[in-house]
């Protein structure tokens, strides 16, 4: 039998303490499974258990034992009616705004949530309607073994087993990030999880260990570097506010950047506009000449120095939603700070890793790219150097960018900040496509300047975001 019991607190030491949790008892002849949710903006904590799930003296893998294993809600289960974890259509975003926005959220009584690197908070959560479907961590298990990304990432089935407890617990985490309820799990959303932003955590983790390797006992250990590079609008902002997260979670310091921190000031975009009459590339912010270089290598290489404790730092910021979605640098004063020691800085952008290209071939796509083109040659010392892990999401055919930047804008606008209208969303991405167009085969086929591809992940997605 199972107890579902609530409480709510109405001091402030209770409800720093218990939060307004609701607490779930599962109880079996074999094991007793706590854990503590959270419904509104509140503190909660992850399963925990009694018994092993792998038998670690035995070095031939076991499968996981049903008789002695909890029963768990919803989050592990598959039914006779959806057996399979089939991906659905999938999308999220998060725009600088600090708004994101994510349809496979939705079904969960999830709408939005807002940026907490930019100090906001979570948002829009309900209480359940009906009763939690129950099953066994062997369905969990099953379930993860099923993901697309395992065998790139060397997660074998024993190393799953031998873990399944953290990942649980990360599951939690981002349940409590993405304000959604662990018992009522929709299949989209825990493939979301389960075979997307868990599996790369994992990644990012053996890739900090080996990192982390590489320091003699004392030395100082500076942050890695792992760039992000994906088109618009296919939720590598969305996957980096997550793993950032569990990062932190996790008891690690991390601090996330983007490119479009490092744009040009308003002023600085209109005087590159000026030298370049007539080339629409150039006209607006996005490609390559119309960042702040300097200002980014100034801000990677203070990252690179916080390594102890009471070491401080701003973050630059850019505001997309200024001059009317023309954009500039945010107020100093609204700038985050991250303190030493970092262990890990997220570092994303939909042109990091592009490489300049023999002449002919990029003016072949479009005649405009030329100065584009003789740009991007400073960007790798600029950037790349900095970064030594990459995680490169690789799409299909960058005509879904349109779609997936007039999502972005509709969400801005819904939520109260100015945004393009669609024809101006059209216009915009119009001037970032041919860069696609030129730069995308090279990065998906030799990799980002400079990266090992021991330390390079490529992930292909589909239409709705997922991976396959």
């Amino acid at each position: 039998m199972f107890i579902v019991s609530t409480s709510l607190s109405n001091t402030k030491s209770e409800r720093e303490n218990t939060m307004g949790m609701a607490s779930l008892n599962i109880l079996s002849p074999f094991s007793m499974s706590t854990c503590l949710f959270n419904y509104n903006n509140t503190h909660y904590y992850n399963t925990n258990y009694t018994h092993n799930l792998y038998n670690y003296n035995n070095a031939k893998p076991k499968p996981l034992p049903n008789h002695h294993l909890s029963l768990l809600s919803n989050l592990f289960s598959t039914t006779k009616s959806n057996p399979s974890p089939k991906f659905s259509p999938i999308s999220s975003h998060l725009s600088k705004s600090g708004i994101v926005t994510c349809s496979w959220m939705q079904d969960n009584s999830m709408h939005q949530i807002q940026n907490a690197s930019a100090g906001n908070s979570c948002s829009c959560s309900a209480f359940p309607t009906k009763a939690a479907q129950v099953s066994s961590v062997q369905d969990l298990f099953e379930f993860i073994c099923s993901g697309p990304l395992l065998g790139k990432l060397s997660l074998s089935r024993e190393r799953i087993a031998d873990s399944i407890d953290k990942w649980i617990a990360y599951n939690s985490y981002l349940c409590r990030l993405f304000q959604l309820n662990e018992l009522y799990l929709t299949v989209p959303q825990k493939a979301r999880f389960y075979h997307y932003y868990i599996p790369v955590f994992i990644w990012c983790e053996d890739q900090i260990s080996k990192h982390m390797s590489e320091f003699k006992d004392g030395e100082d250990i500076a942050p890695l570097v792992i760039g992000f590079s994906a088109p618009q609008g296919c939720g590598k902002t969305t996957l980096v506010f997550a793993l950032d997260y569990l990062f932190k979670k996790t008891g690690r310091k991390s601090a996330t950047i983007s490119i479009d921190d490092f744009y040009l000031t308003a002023e600085g975009q209109a005087k590159l506009r000026e030298a370049n009459p007539g080339n629409a590339l150039l006209e607006l912010r996005g490609n390559a000449g119309s960042h702040d270089l300097q200002l980014s290598v100034e801000t990677l290489k203070a990252l690179s120095k916080l390594t102890k404790e009471g070491l401080k730092m701003k973050l630059p910021r850019y505001d997309k939603s200024a001059y009317n979605g023309k954009g500039d640098r945010a107020d100093p004063s609204t700038w985050p700070e991250v303190e030493g020691p970092l262990t890990v800085v997220l570092f994303e952008g939909w042109m990091l890793g592009f490489k300049p290209l023999p002449m002919e071939d990029v003016k072949a796509v479009d005649p405009q790219l030329e100065m584009v083109n003789k740009n991007l040659e400073a960007y790798y010392h600029a950037w790349y150097k900095f970064i030594k892990t990459w995680i490169v999401i690789k799409i299909k055919d960058p005509s879904c960018v349109y779609e997936w930047r007039l999502q972005a804008e509709i969400a801005m606008r819904e939520n109260g900040k100015p945004g393009m209208s669609d024809e101006e969303v059209k216009d915009f991405v119009s001037r970032y496509l041919p860069a696609y167009n030129a730069y995308l085969p090279t990065l998906y086929s030799e990799g980002p300047s400079g990266s090992d591809p021991e330390h390079l992940l490529l992930i292909e997605i589909d239409d709705g975001r997922n991976p396959f």
